[in-house]
């Protein structure tokens, strides 16, 4: 992204947790701190609108205070509101779009505010139009989001599957349970340095997950409405023998393989250098591609791994 009148590159930065940086960046960023929220509701759902720099996850515990569910399986997803949507954020089967509303904008082109209606954001699995089409001209300013009232408990996803046995559940046990399993398994950023899940969980046409299936019985995978099997990136890296694996001071979590860690030291490219050697073992393994999560900045300028 440049400045409307001159050639520096320029940084929008939200909480910055979703980036590896590979050197120190040569031109100016900018936070989006802007805070607010505004409650409306009808008979059928609660409406928000919060500004772009409000904290996710206290947005989640904010929403659950006033007895409006609908997040709860997205809590401790680190990063800010504005963010959400570039990603279409999700967790635990979950996604942001199931719960999105809009998303308003500042076009950079022409420095008018512009709304897009959810259906209207190119949404799919950690997509969105802002990664592609508005990419780079595109600062999100706000997000509404419509909450159903008649909520209903989503327990598809692996751990929360236990809970589908209770007589009631409740976004809270949900939202305990989801906060539990995300810090038993991923580090703390505060703590040990990481940038989260560092792989998307690469999409495969279901004939060639049966084919992997058969040669790896134990083979994790989740089916789509499309036809086609989400495999779990994490079981990838862990079956091709990388859980703890370590290329200098980077290293793949030994807790959750999808986590790359910094144990003290690490530089960005050293870390790209981890995940590029990650790729390459899962692709002579299963066959398989992964593609990195996080957005990575050179000195100039967002670039490929």
């Amino acid at each position: 992204m440049q400045h409307k009148d001159d050639d520096v590159p320029m940084l929008i930065l939200g909480g910055g947790s979703n980036l590896l940086l590979l050197e120190d960046y040569q031109g100016s960023v900018i936070q989006v701190a802007t805070k607010g929220i505004d409650v409306s509701e009808d008979q059928a759902h609660f409406y928000l609108k919060v500004a772009a720099g409000e904290n996710w996850h206290e947005l989640v515990c904010e929403t659950l205070k006033l007895g409006m569910p609908g997040l709860e399986n997205m809590a401790l997803i680190p990063g800010t509101v504005g963010a959400a949507p570039i990603q279409n954020i999700g967790a635990y089967g979950v996604e942001l779009c199931q719960v999105c509303d809009w998303v308003e904008y500042l076009d950079l082109q022409t420095g008018g505010i512009t709304r897009l209606e959810a259906a209207d954001c190119g949404f799919g699995y950690r997509e969105s139009i802002f990664k592609n089409e508005l990419k780079g001209r595109a600062v999100i300013t706000s997000v509404g989001l419509k909450l159903p009232k008649d909520w209903q408990p989503k327990l598809s996803y692996g751990p929360l599957q236990s809970l589908a046995e209770e007589t009631k559940v409740t976004a809270p046990m949900i939202f305990k349970q989801v906060c539990q399993v995300r810090q038993e398994k991923l580090p703390n950023p505060t703590v040990l340095g990481n940038a989260g899940s560092f792989f998307k969980n690469p999409v495969v046409a279901a004939a060639d997950y049966l084919k992997l299936a058969e040669r790896f019985p134990d083979l994790v995978g989740y089916a789509q409405q499309d036809g086609t099997v989400k495999l779990a990136a994490g079981w990838l890296i862990d079956k091709a023998g990388l859980k703890g694996f370590q290329m200098g001071a980077a290293a793949v979590h030994d807790k959750q393989a999808l986590v790359l860690v910094n144990k003290g030291g690490a530089s960005g490219e050293d870390v790209a250098n981890l995940a590029r050697e990650i790729i390459r073992q899962v692709q002579t393994r299963f066959g398989v591609e992964l593609l990195p999560e996080p957005r990575i900045f050179a000195a100039t300028g967002e670039r490929s791994l």
